[in-house]
């Protein structure tokens, strides 16, 4: 990639918080049930779950509106629920995010969408659904229209999230791109099933290959295949544009006028989940903050990249698109942020590591450091080290500390084979970060007892547990600057 093209890009997703998007379609809870099985029942020859802990977080057109407030964009949220718990659940877990301005209509009798997915050892046992797909009355659609114009005169770029659960019917599908015309809004359709027209006349679409096959009864495994299809959209719908996504073969931008085809950016392919919604909210967010489409598309699929090797239906941050643009090298790699450190320690959960951690200042490295840090590693899979940065240090050790920067420190601890992440954090103590991660076992020198241990008693709340490490007398920071002074 060349050096003017990734500072644009960067420059690009530095934009994304200028950008105001309405999203409108089907709300969905998705829940995650995640336990070890290890033996089948008696009664009947399936296995046994036994659950260690439960998430839920919206889904379906909810999750394009998380995808949004992670890239920094602001989200007006348009949907309707049902009067159960899940939708209770739904609204307070919309409502409860950053930057967004949720408009949830609840619809007596209707039921909220609920996908529960039951996860082992980092595989998935089922998936079990509970919803009736409901198309909405001529009042309750009114009502709705009326509120997604309203909002989408105050924002920039509106989302159809359409998954066929009876909000996004023909009738208010063709009012708001109506509308949007009007309003000189951009609108792109996140589409499903066989008949497109209902989406006549939108800015962009984006179906993956298997729903542009099922759209126009074409093969589409070539590029040329692909091509053809999107072509045929585009004429009998009057289209602006097809972003095709492909898997891991990554995408296709099909226009009028050209044709550009993105390569797959992910290095490994771990959980496609909600893949597409993050690919719809980049895109939303990038033309919003007057990204040009071919650029918002080549951000959207770095953005794929990122989440088909997260786990769940995760998202990807402005963070983590910049370091796909332009990635650390060398041991920096493994400095992270408190976010990316959580993703990646759940993927090694899911993947049976015991996830360690413990922190520090961590100034002027020592022998002592060395040998705490390399016992800590014994005593897990995988080690996430926590370094107070510099204001932390400064309020913990005084005025002249820390010798070294937080950068400085950062990058010579993950020089070292012992630590897999460093993460630092602002705060007096750990707490926040521990929080975060989940450790499996926390870990400190043997200076501490477990109960004067910060965040043991969390660590212990969830079945993890508390290890004391070592010290190597003779060696400490304060000492050694006391030295160089003299």
């Amino acid at each position: 990639m060349a050096n003017d093209t990734t500072a644009d890009l960067g420059a690009y997703v530095k934009k994304f918080s200028r950008a105001s998007v309405l999203v409108v379609g089907d709300a969905m809870l998705d829940r995650y049930v995640y336990g070890e099985v290890s033996r089948i029942s008696p009664e009947a020859p399936v296995p046994i779950l036994t659950v260690t802990r439960e998430v839920a977080m919206p889904g379906g057109a909810g999750n394009v509106v998380r995808n949004l407030t992670a890239l920094d964009a602001s989200a007006a949220f348009v949907s309707v629920v049902g009067d159960d718990q899940a939708g209770s659940e739904l609204t307070g877990l919309v409502g409860g995010q950053e930057r967004v301005e949720p408009w949830l209509l609840v619809q007596s009798g209707r039921t909220t969408t609920l996908k529960t997915r039951y996860i082992a050892q980092g595989q998935h046992l089922i998936r079990a659904d509970r919803e009736v797909t409901m198309e909405l009355s001529e009042k309750f659609s009114e009502r709705l229209i009326r509120i997604a114009l309203d909002a989408m005169a105050a924002t920039t770029v509106t989302v159809l999230s359409d998954y066929r659960k009876g909000v996004l019917s023909e009738s208010i599908c063709a009012a708001l791109i109506k509308g949007a015309q009007q309003l000189g809004r951009t609108i792109i359709v996140d589409p499903k099933g066989r008949d497109y027209s209902r989406y006549q006349g939108a800015d962009l679409v984006t179906p993956n290959r298997g729903e542009l096959a099922e759209a126009t009864g074409m093969a589409v495994d070539t590029e040329a295949g692909i091509v053809a299809a999107a072509r045929a959209l585009l004429a009998r719908h009057q289209f602006g544009a097809v972003l095709v996504t492909r898997s891991e073969d990554g995408m296709s931008l099909i226009t009028p006028e050209e044709t550009r085809h993105y390569p797959g950016e992910a290095p490994e392919v771990y959980d496609v989940s909600g893949a597409g919604d993050t690919v719809v909210a980049t895109l939303a967010a990038a033309l919003a903050a007057e990204v040009p489409l071919a650029e918002a598309a080549r951000l959207a699929n770095i953005a794929a990249g990122i989440v088909v090797g997260k786990v769940g239906t995760a998202i990807a941050r402005p963070s983590d698109i910049l370091s796909a643009i332009a990635p650390a090298t060398g041991a920096l790699q493994k400095v992270v942020t408190p976010a990316a450190a959580a993703e990646t320690a759940e993927r090694w959960r899911l993947r049976g590591y015991k996830v360690g951690f413990t922190n520090g200042c961590f100034d002027l490295l020592h022998p002592g450091h060395v040998h705490l840090l390399e016992q800590c590693r014994a005593m897990c899979d995988r080690l996430i080290v926590g370094i107070n940065a510099d204001a932390s240090v400064k309020r913990l050790k005084g005025p002249t500390r820390p010798a070294q920067g937080e950068a400085a420190r950062a990058a010579v601890l993950a020089s070292l084979a012992s630590v897999d992440l460093v993460c630092l954090f602002e705060e007096d103590t750990p707490i926040e970060l521990i929080k975060r991660i989940k450790p499996d076992v926390l870990i400190k020198g043997a200076d501490y007892t477990r109960e004067t241990v910060v965040g043991g008693d969390l660590v212990e709340s969830w079945g993890g547990a508390v290890a004391l490490a070592e010290l190597l007398p003779g060696h400490s920071t304060t000492a050694t600057l006391a030295r160089l002074r003299n």
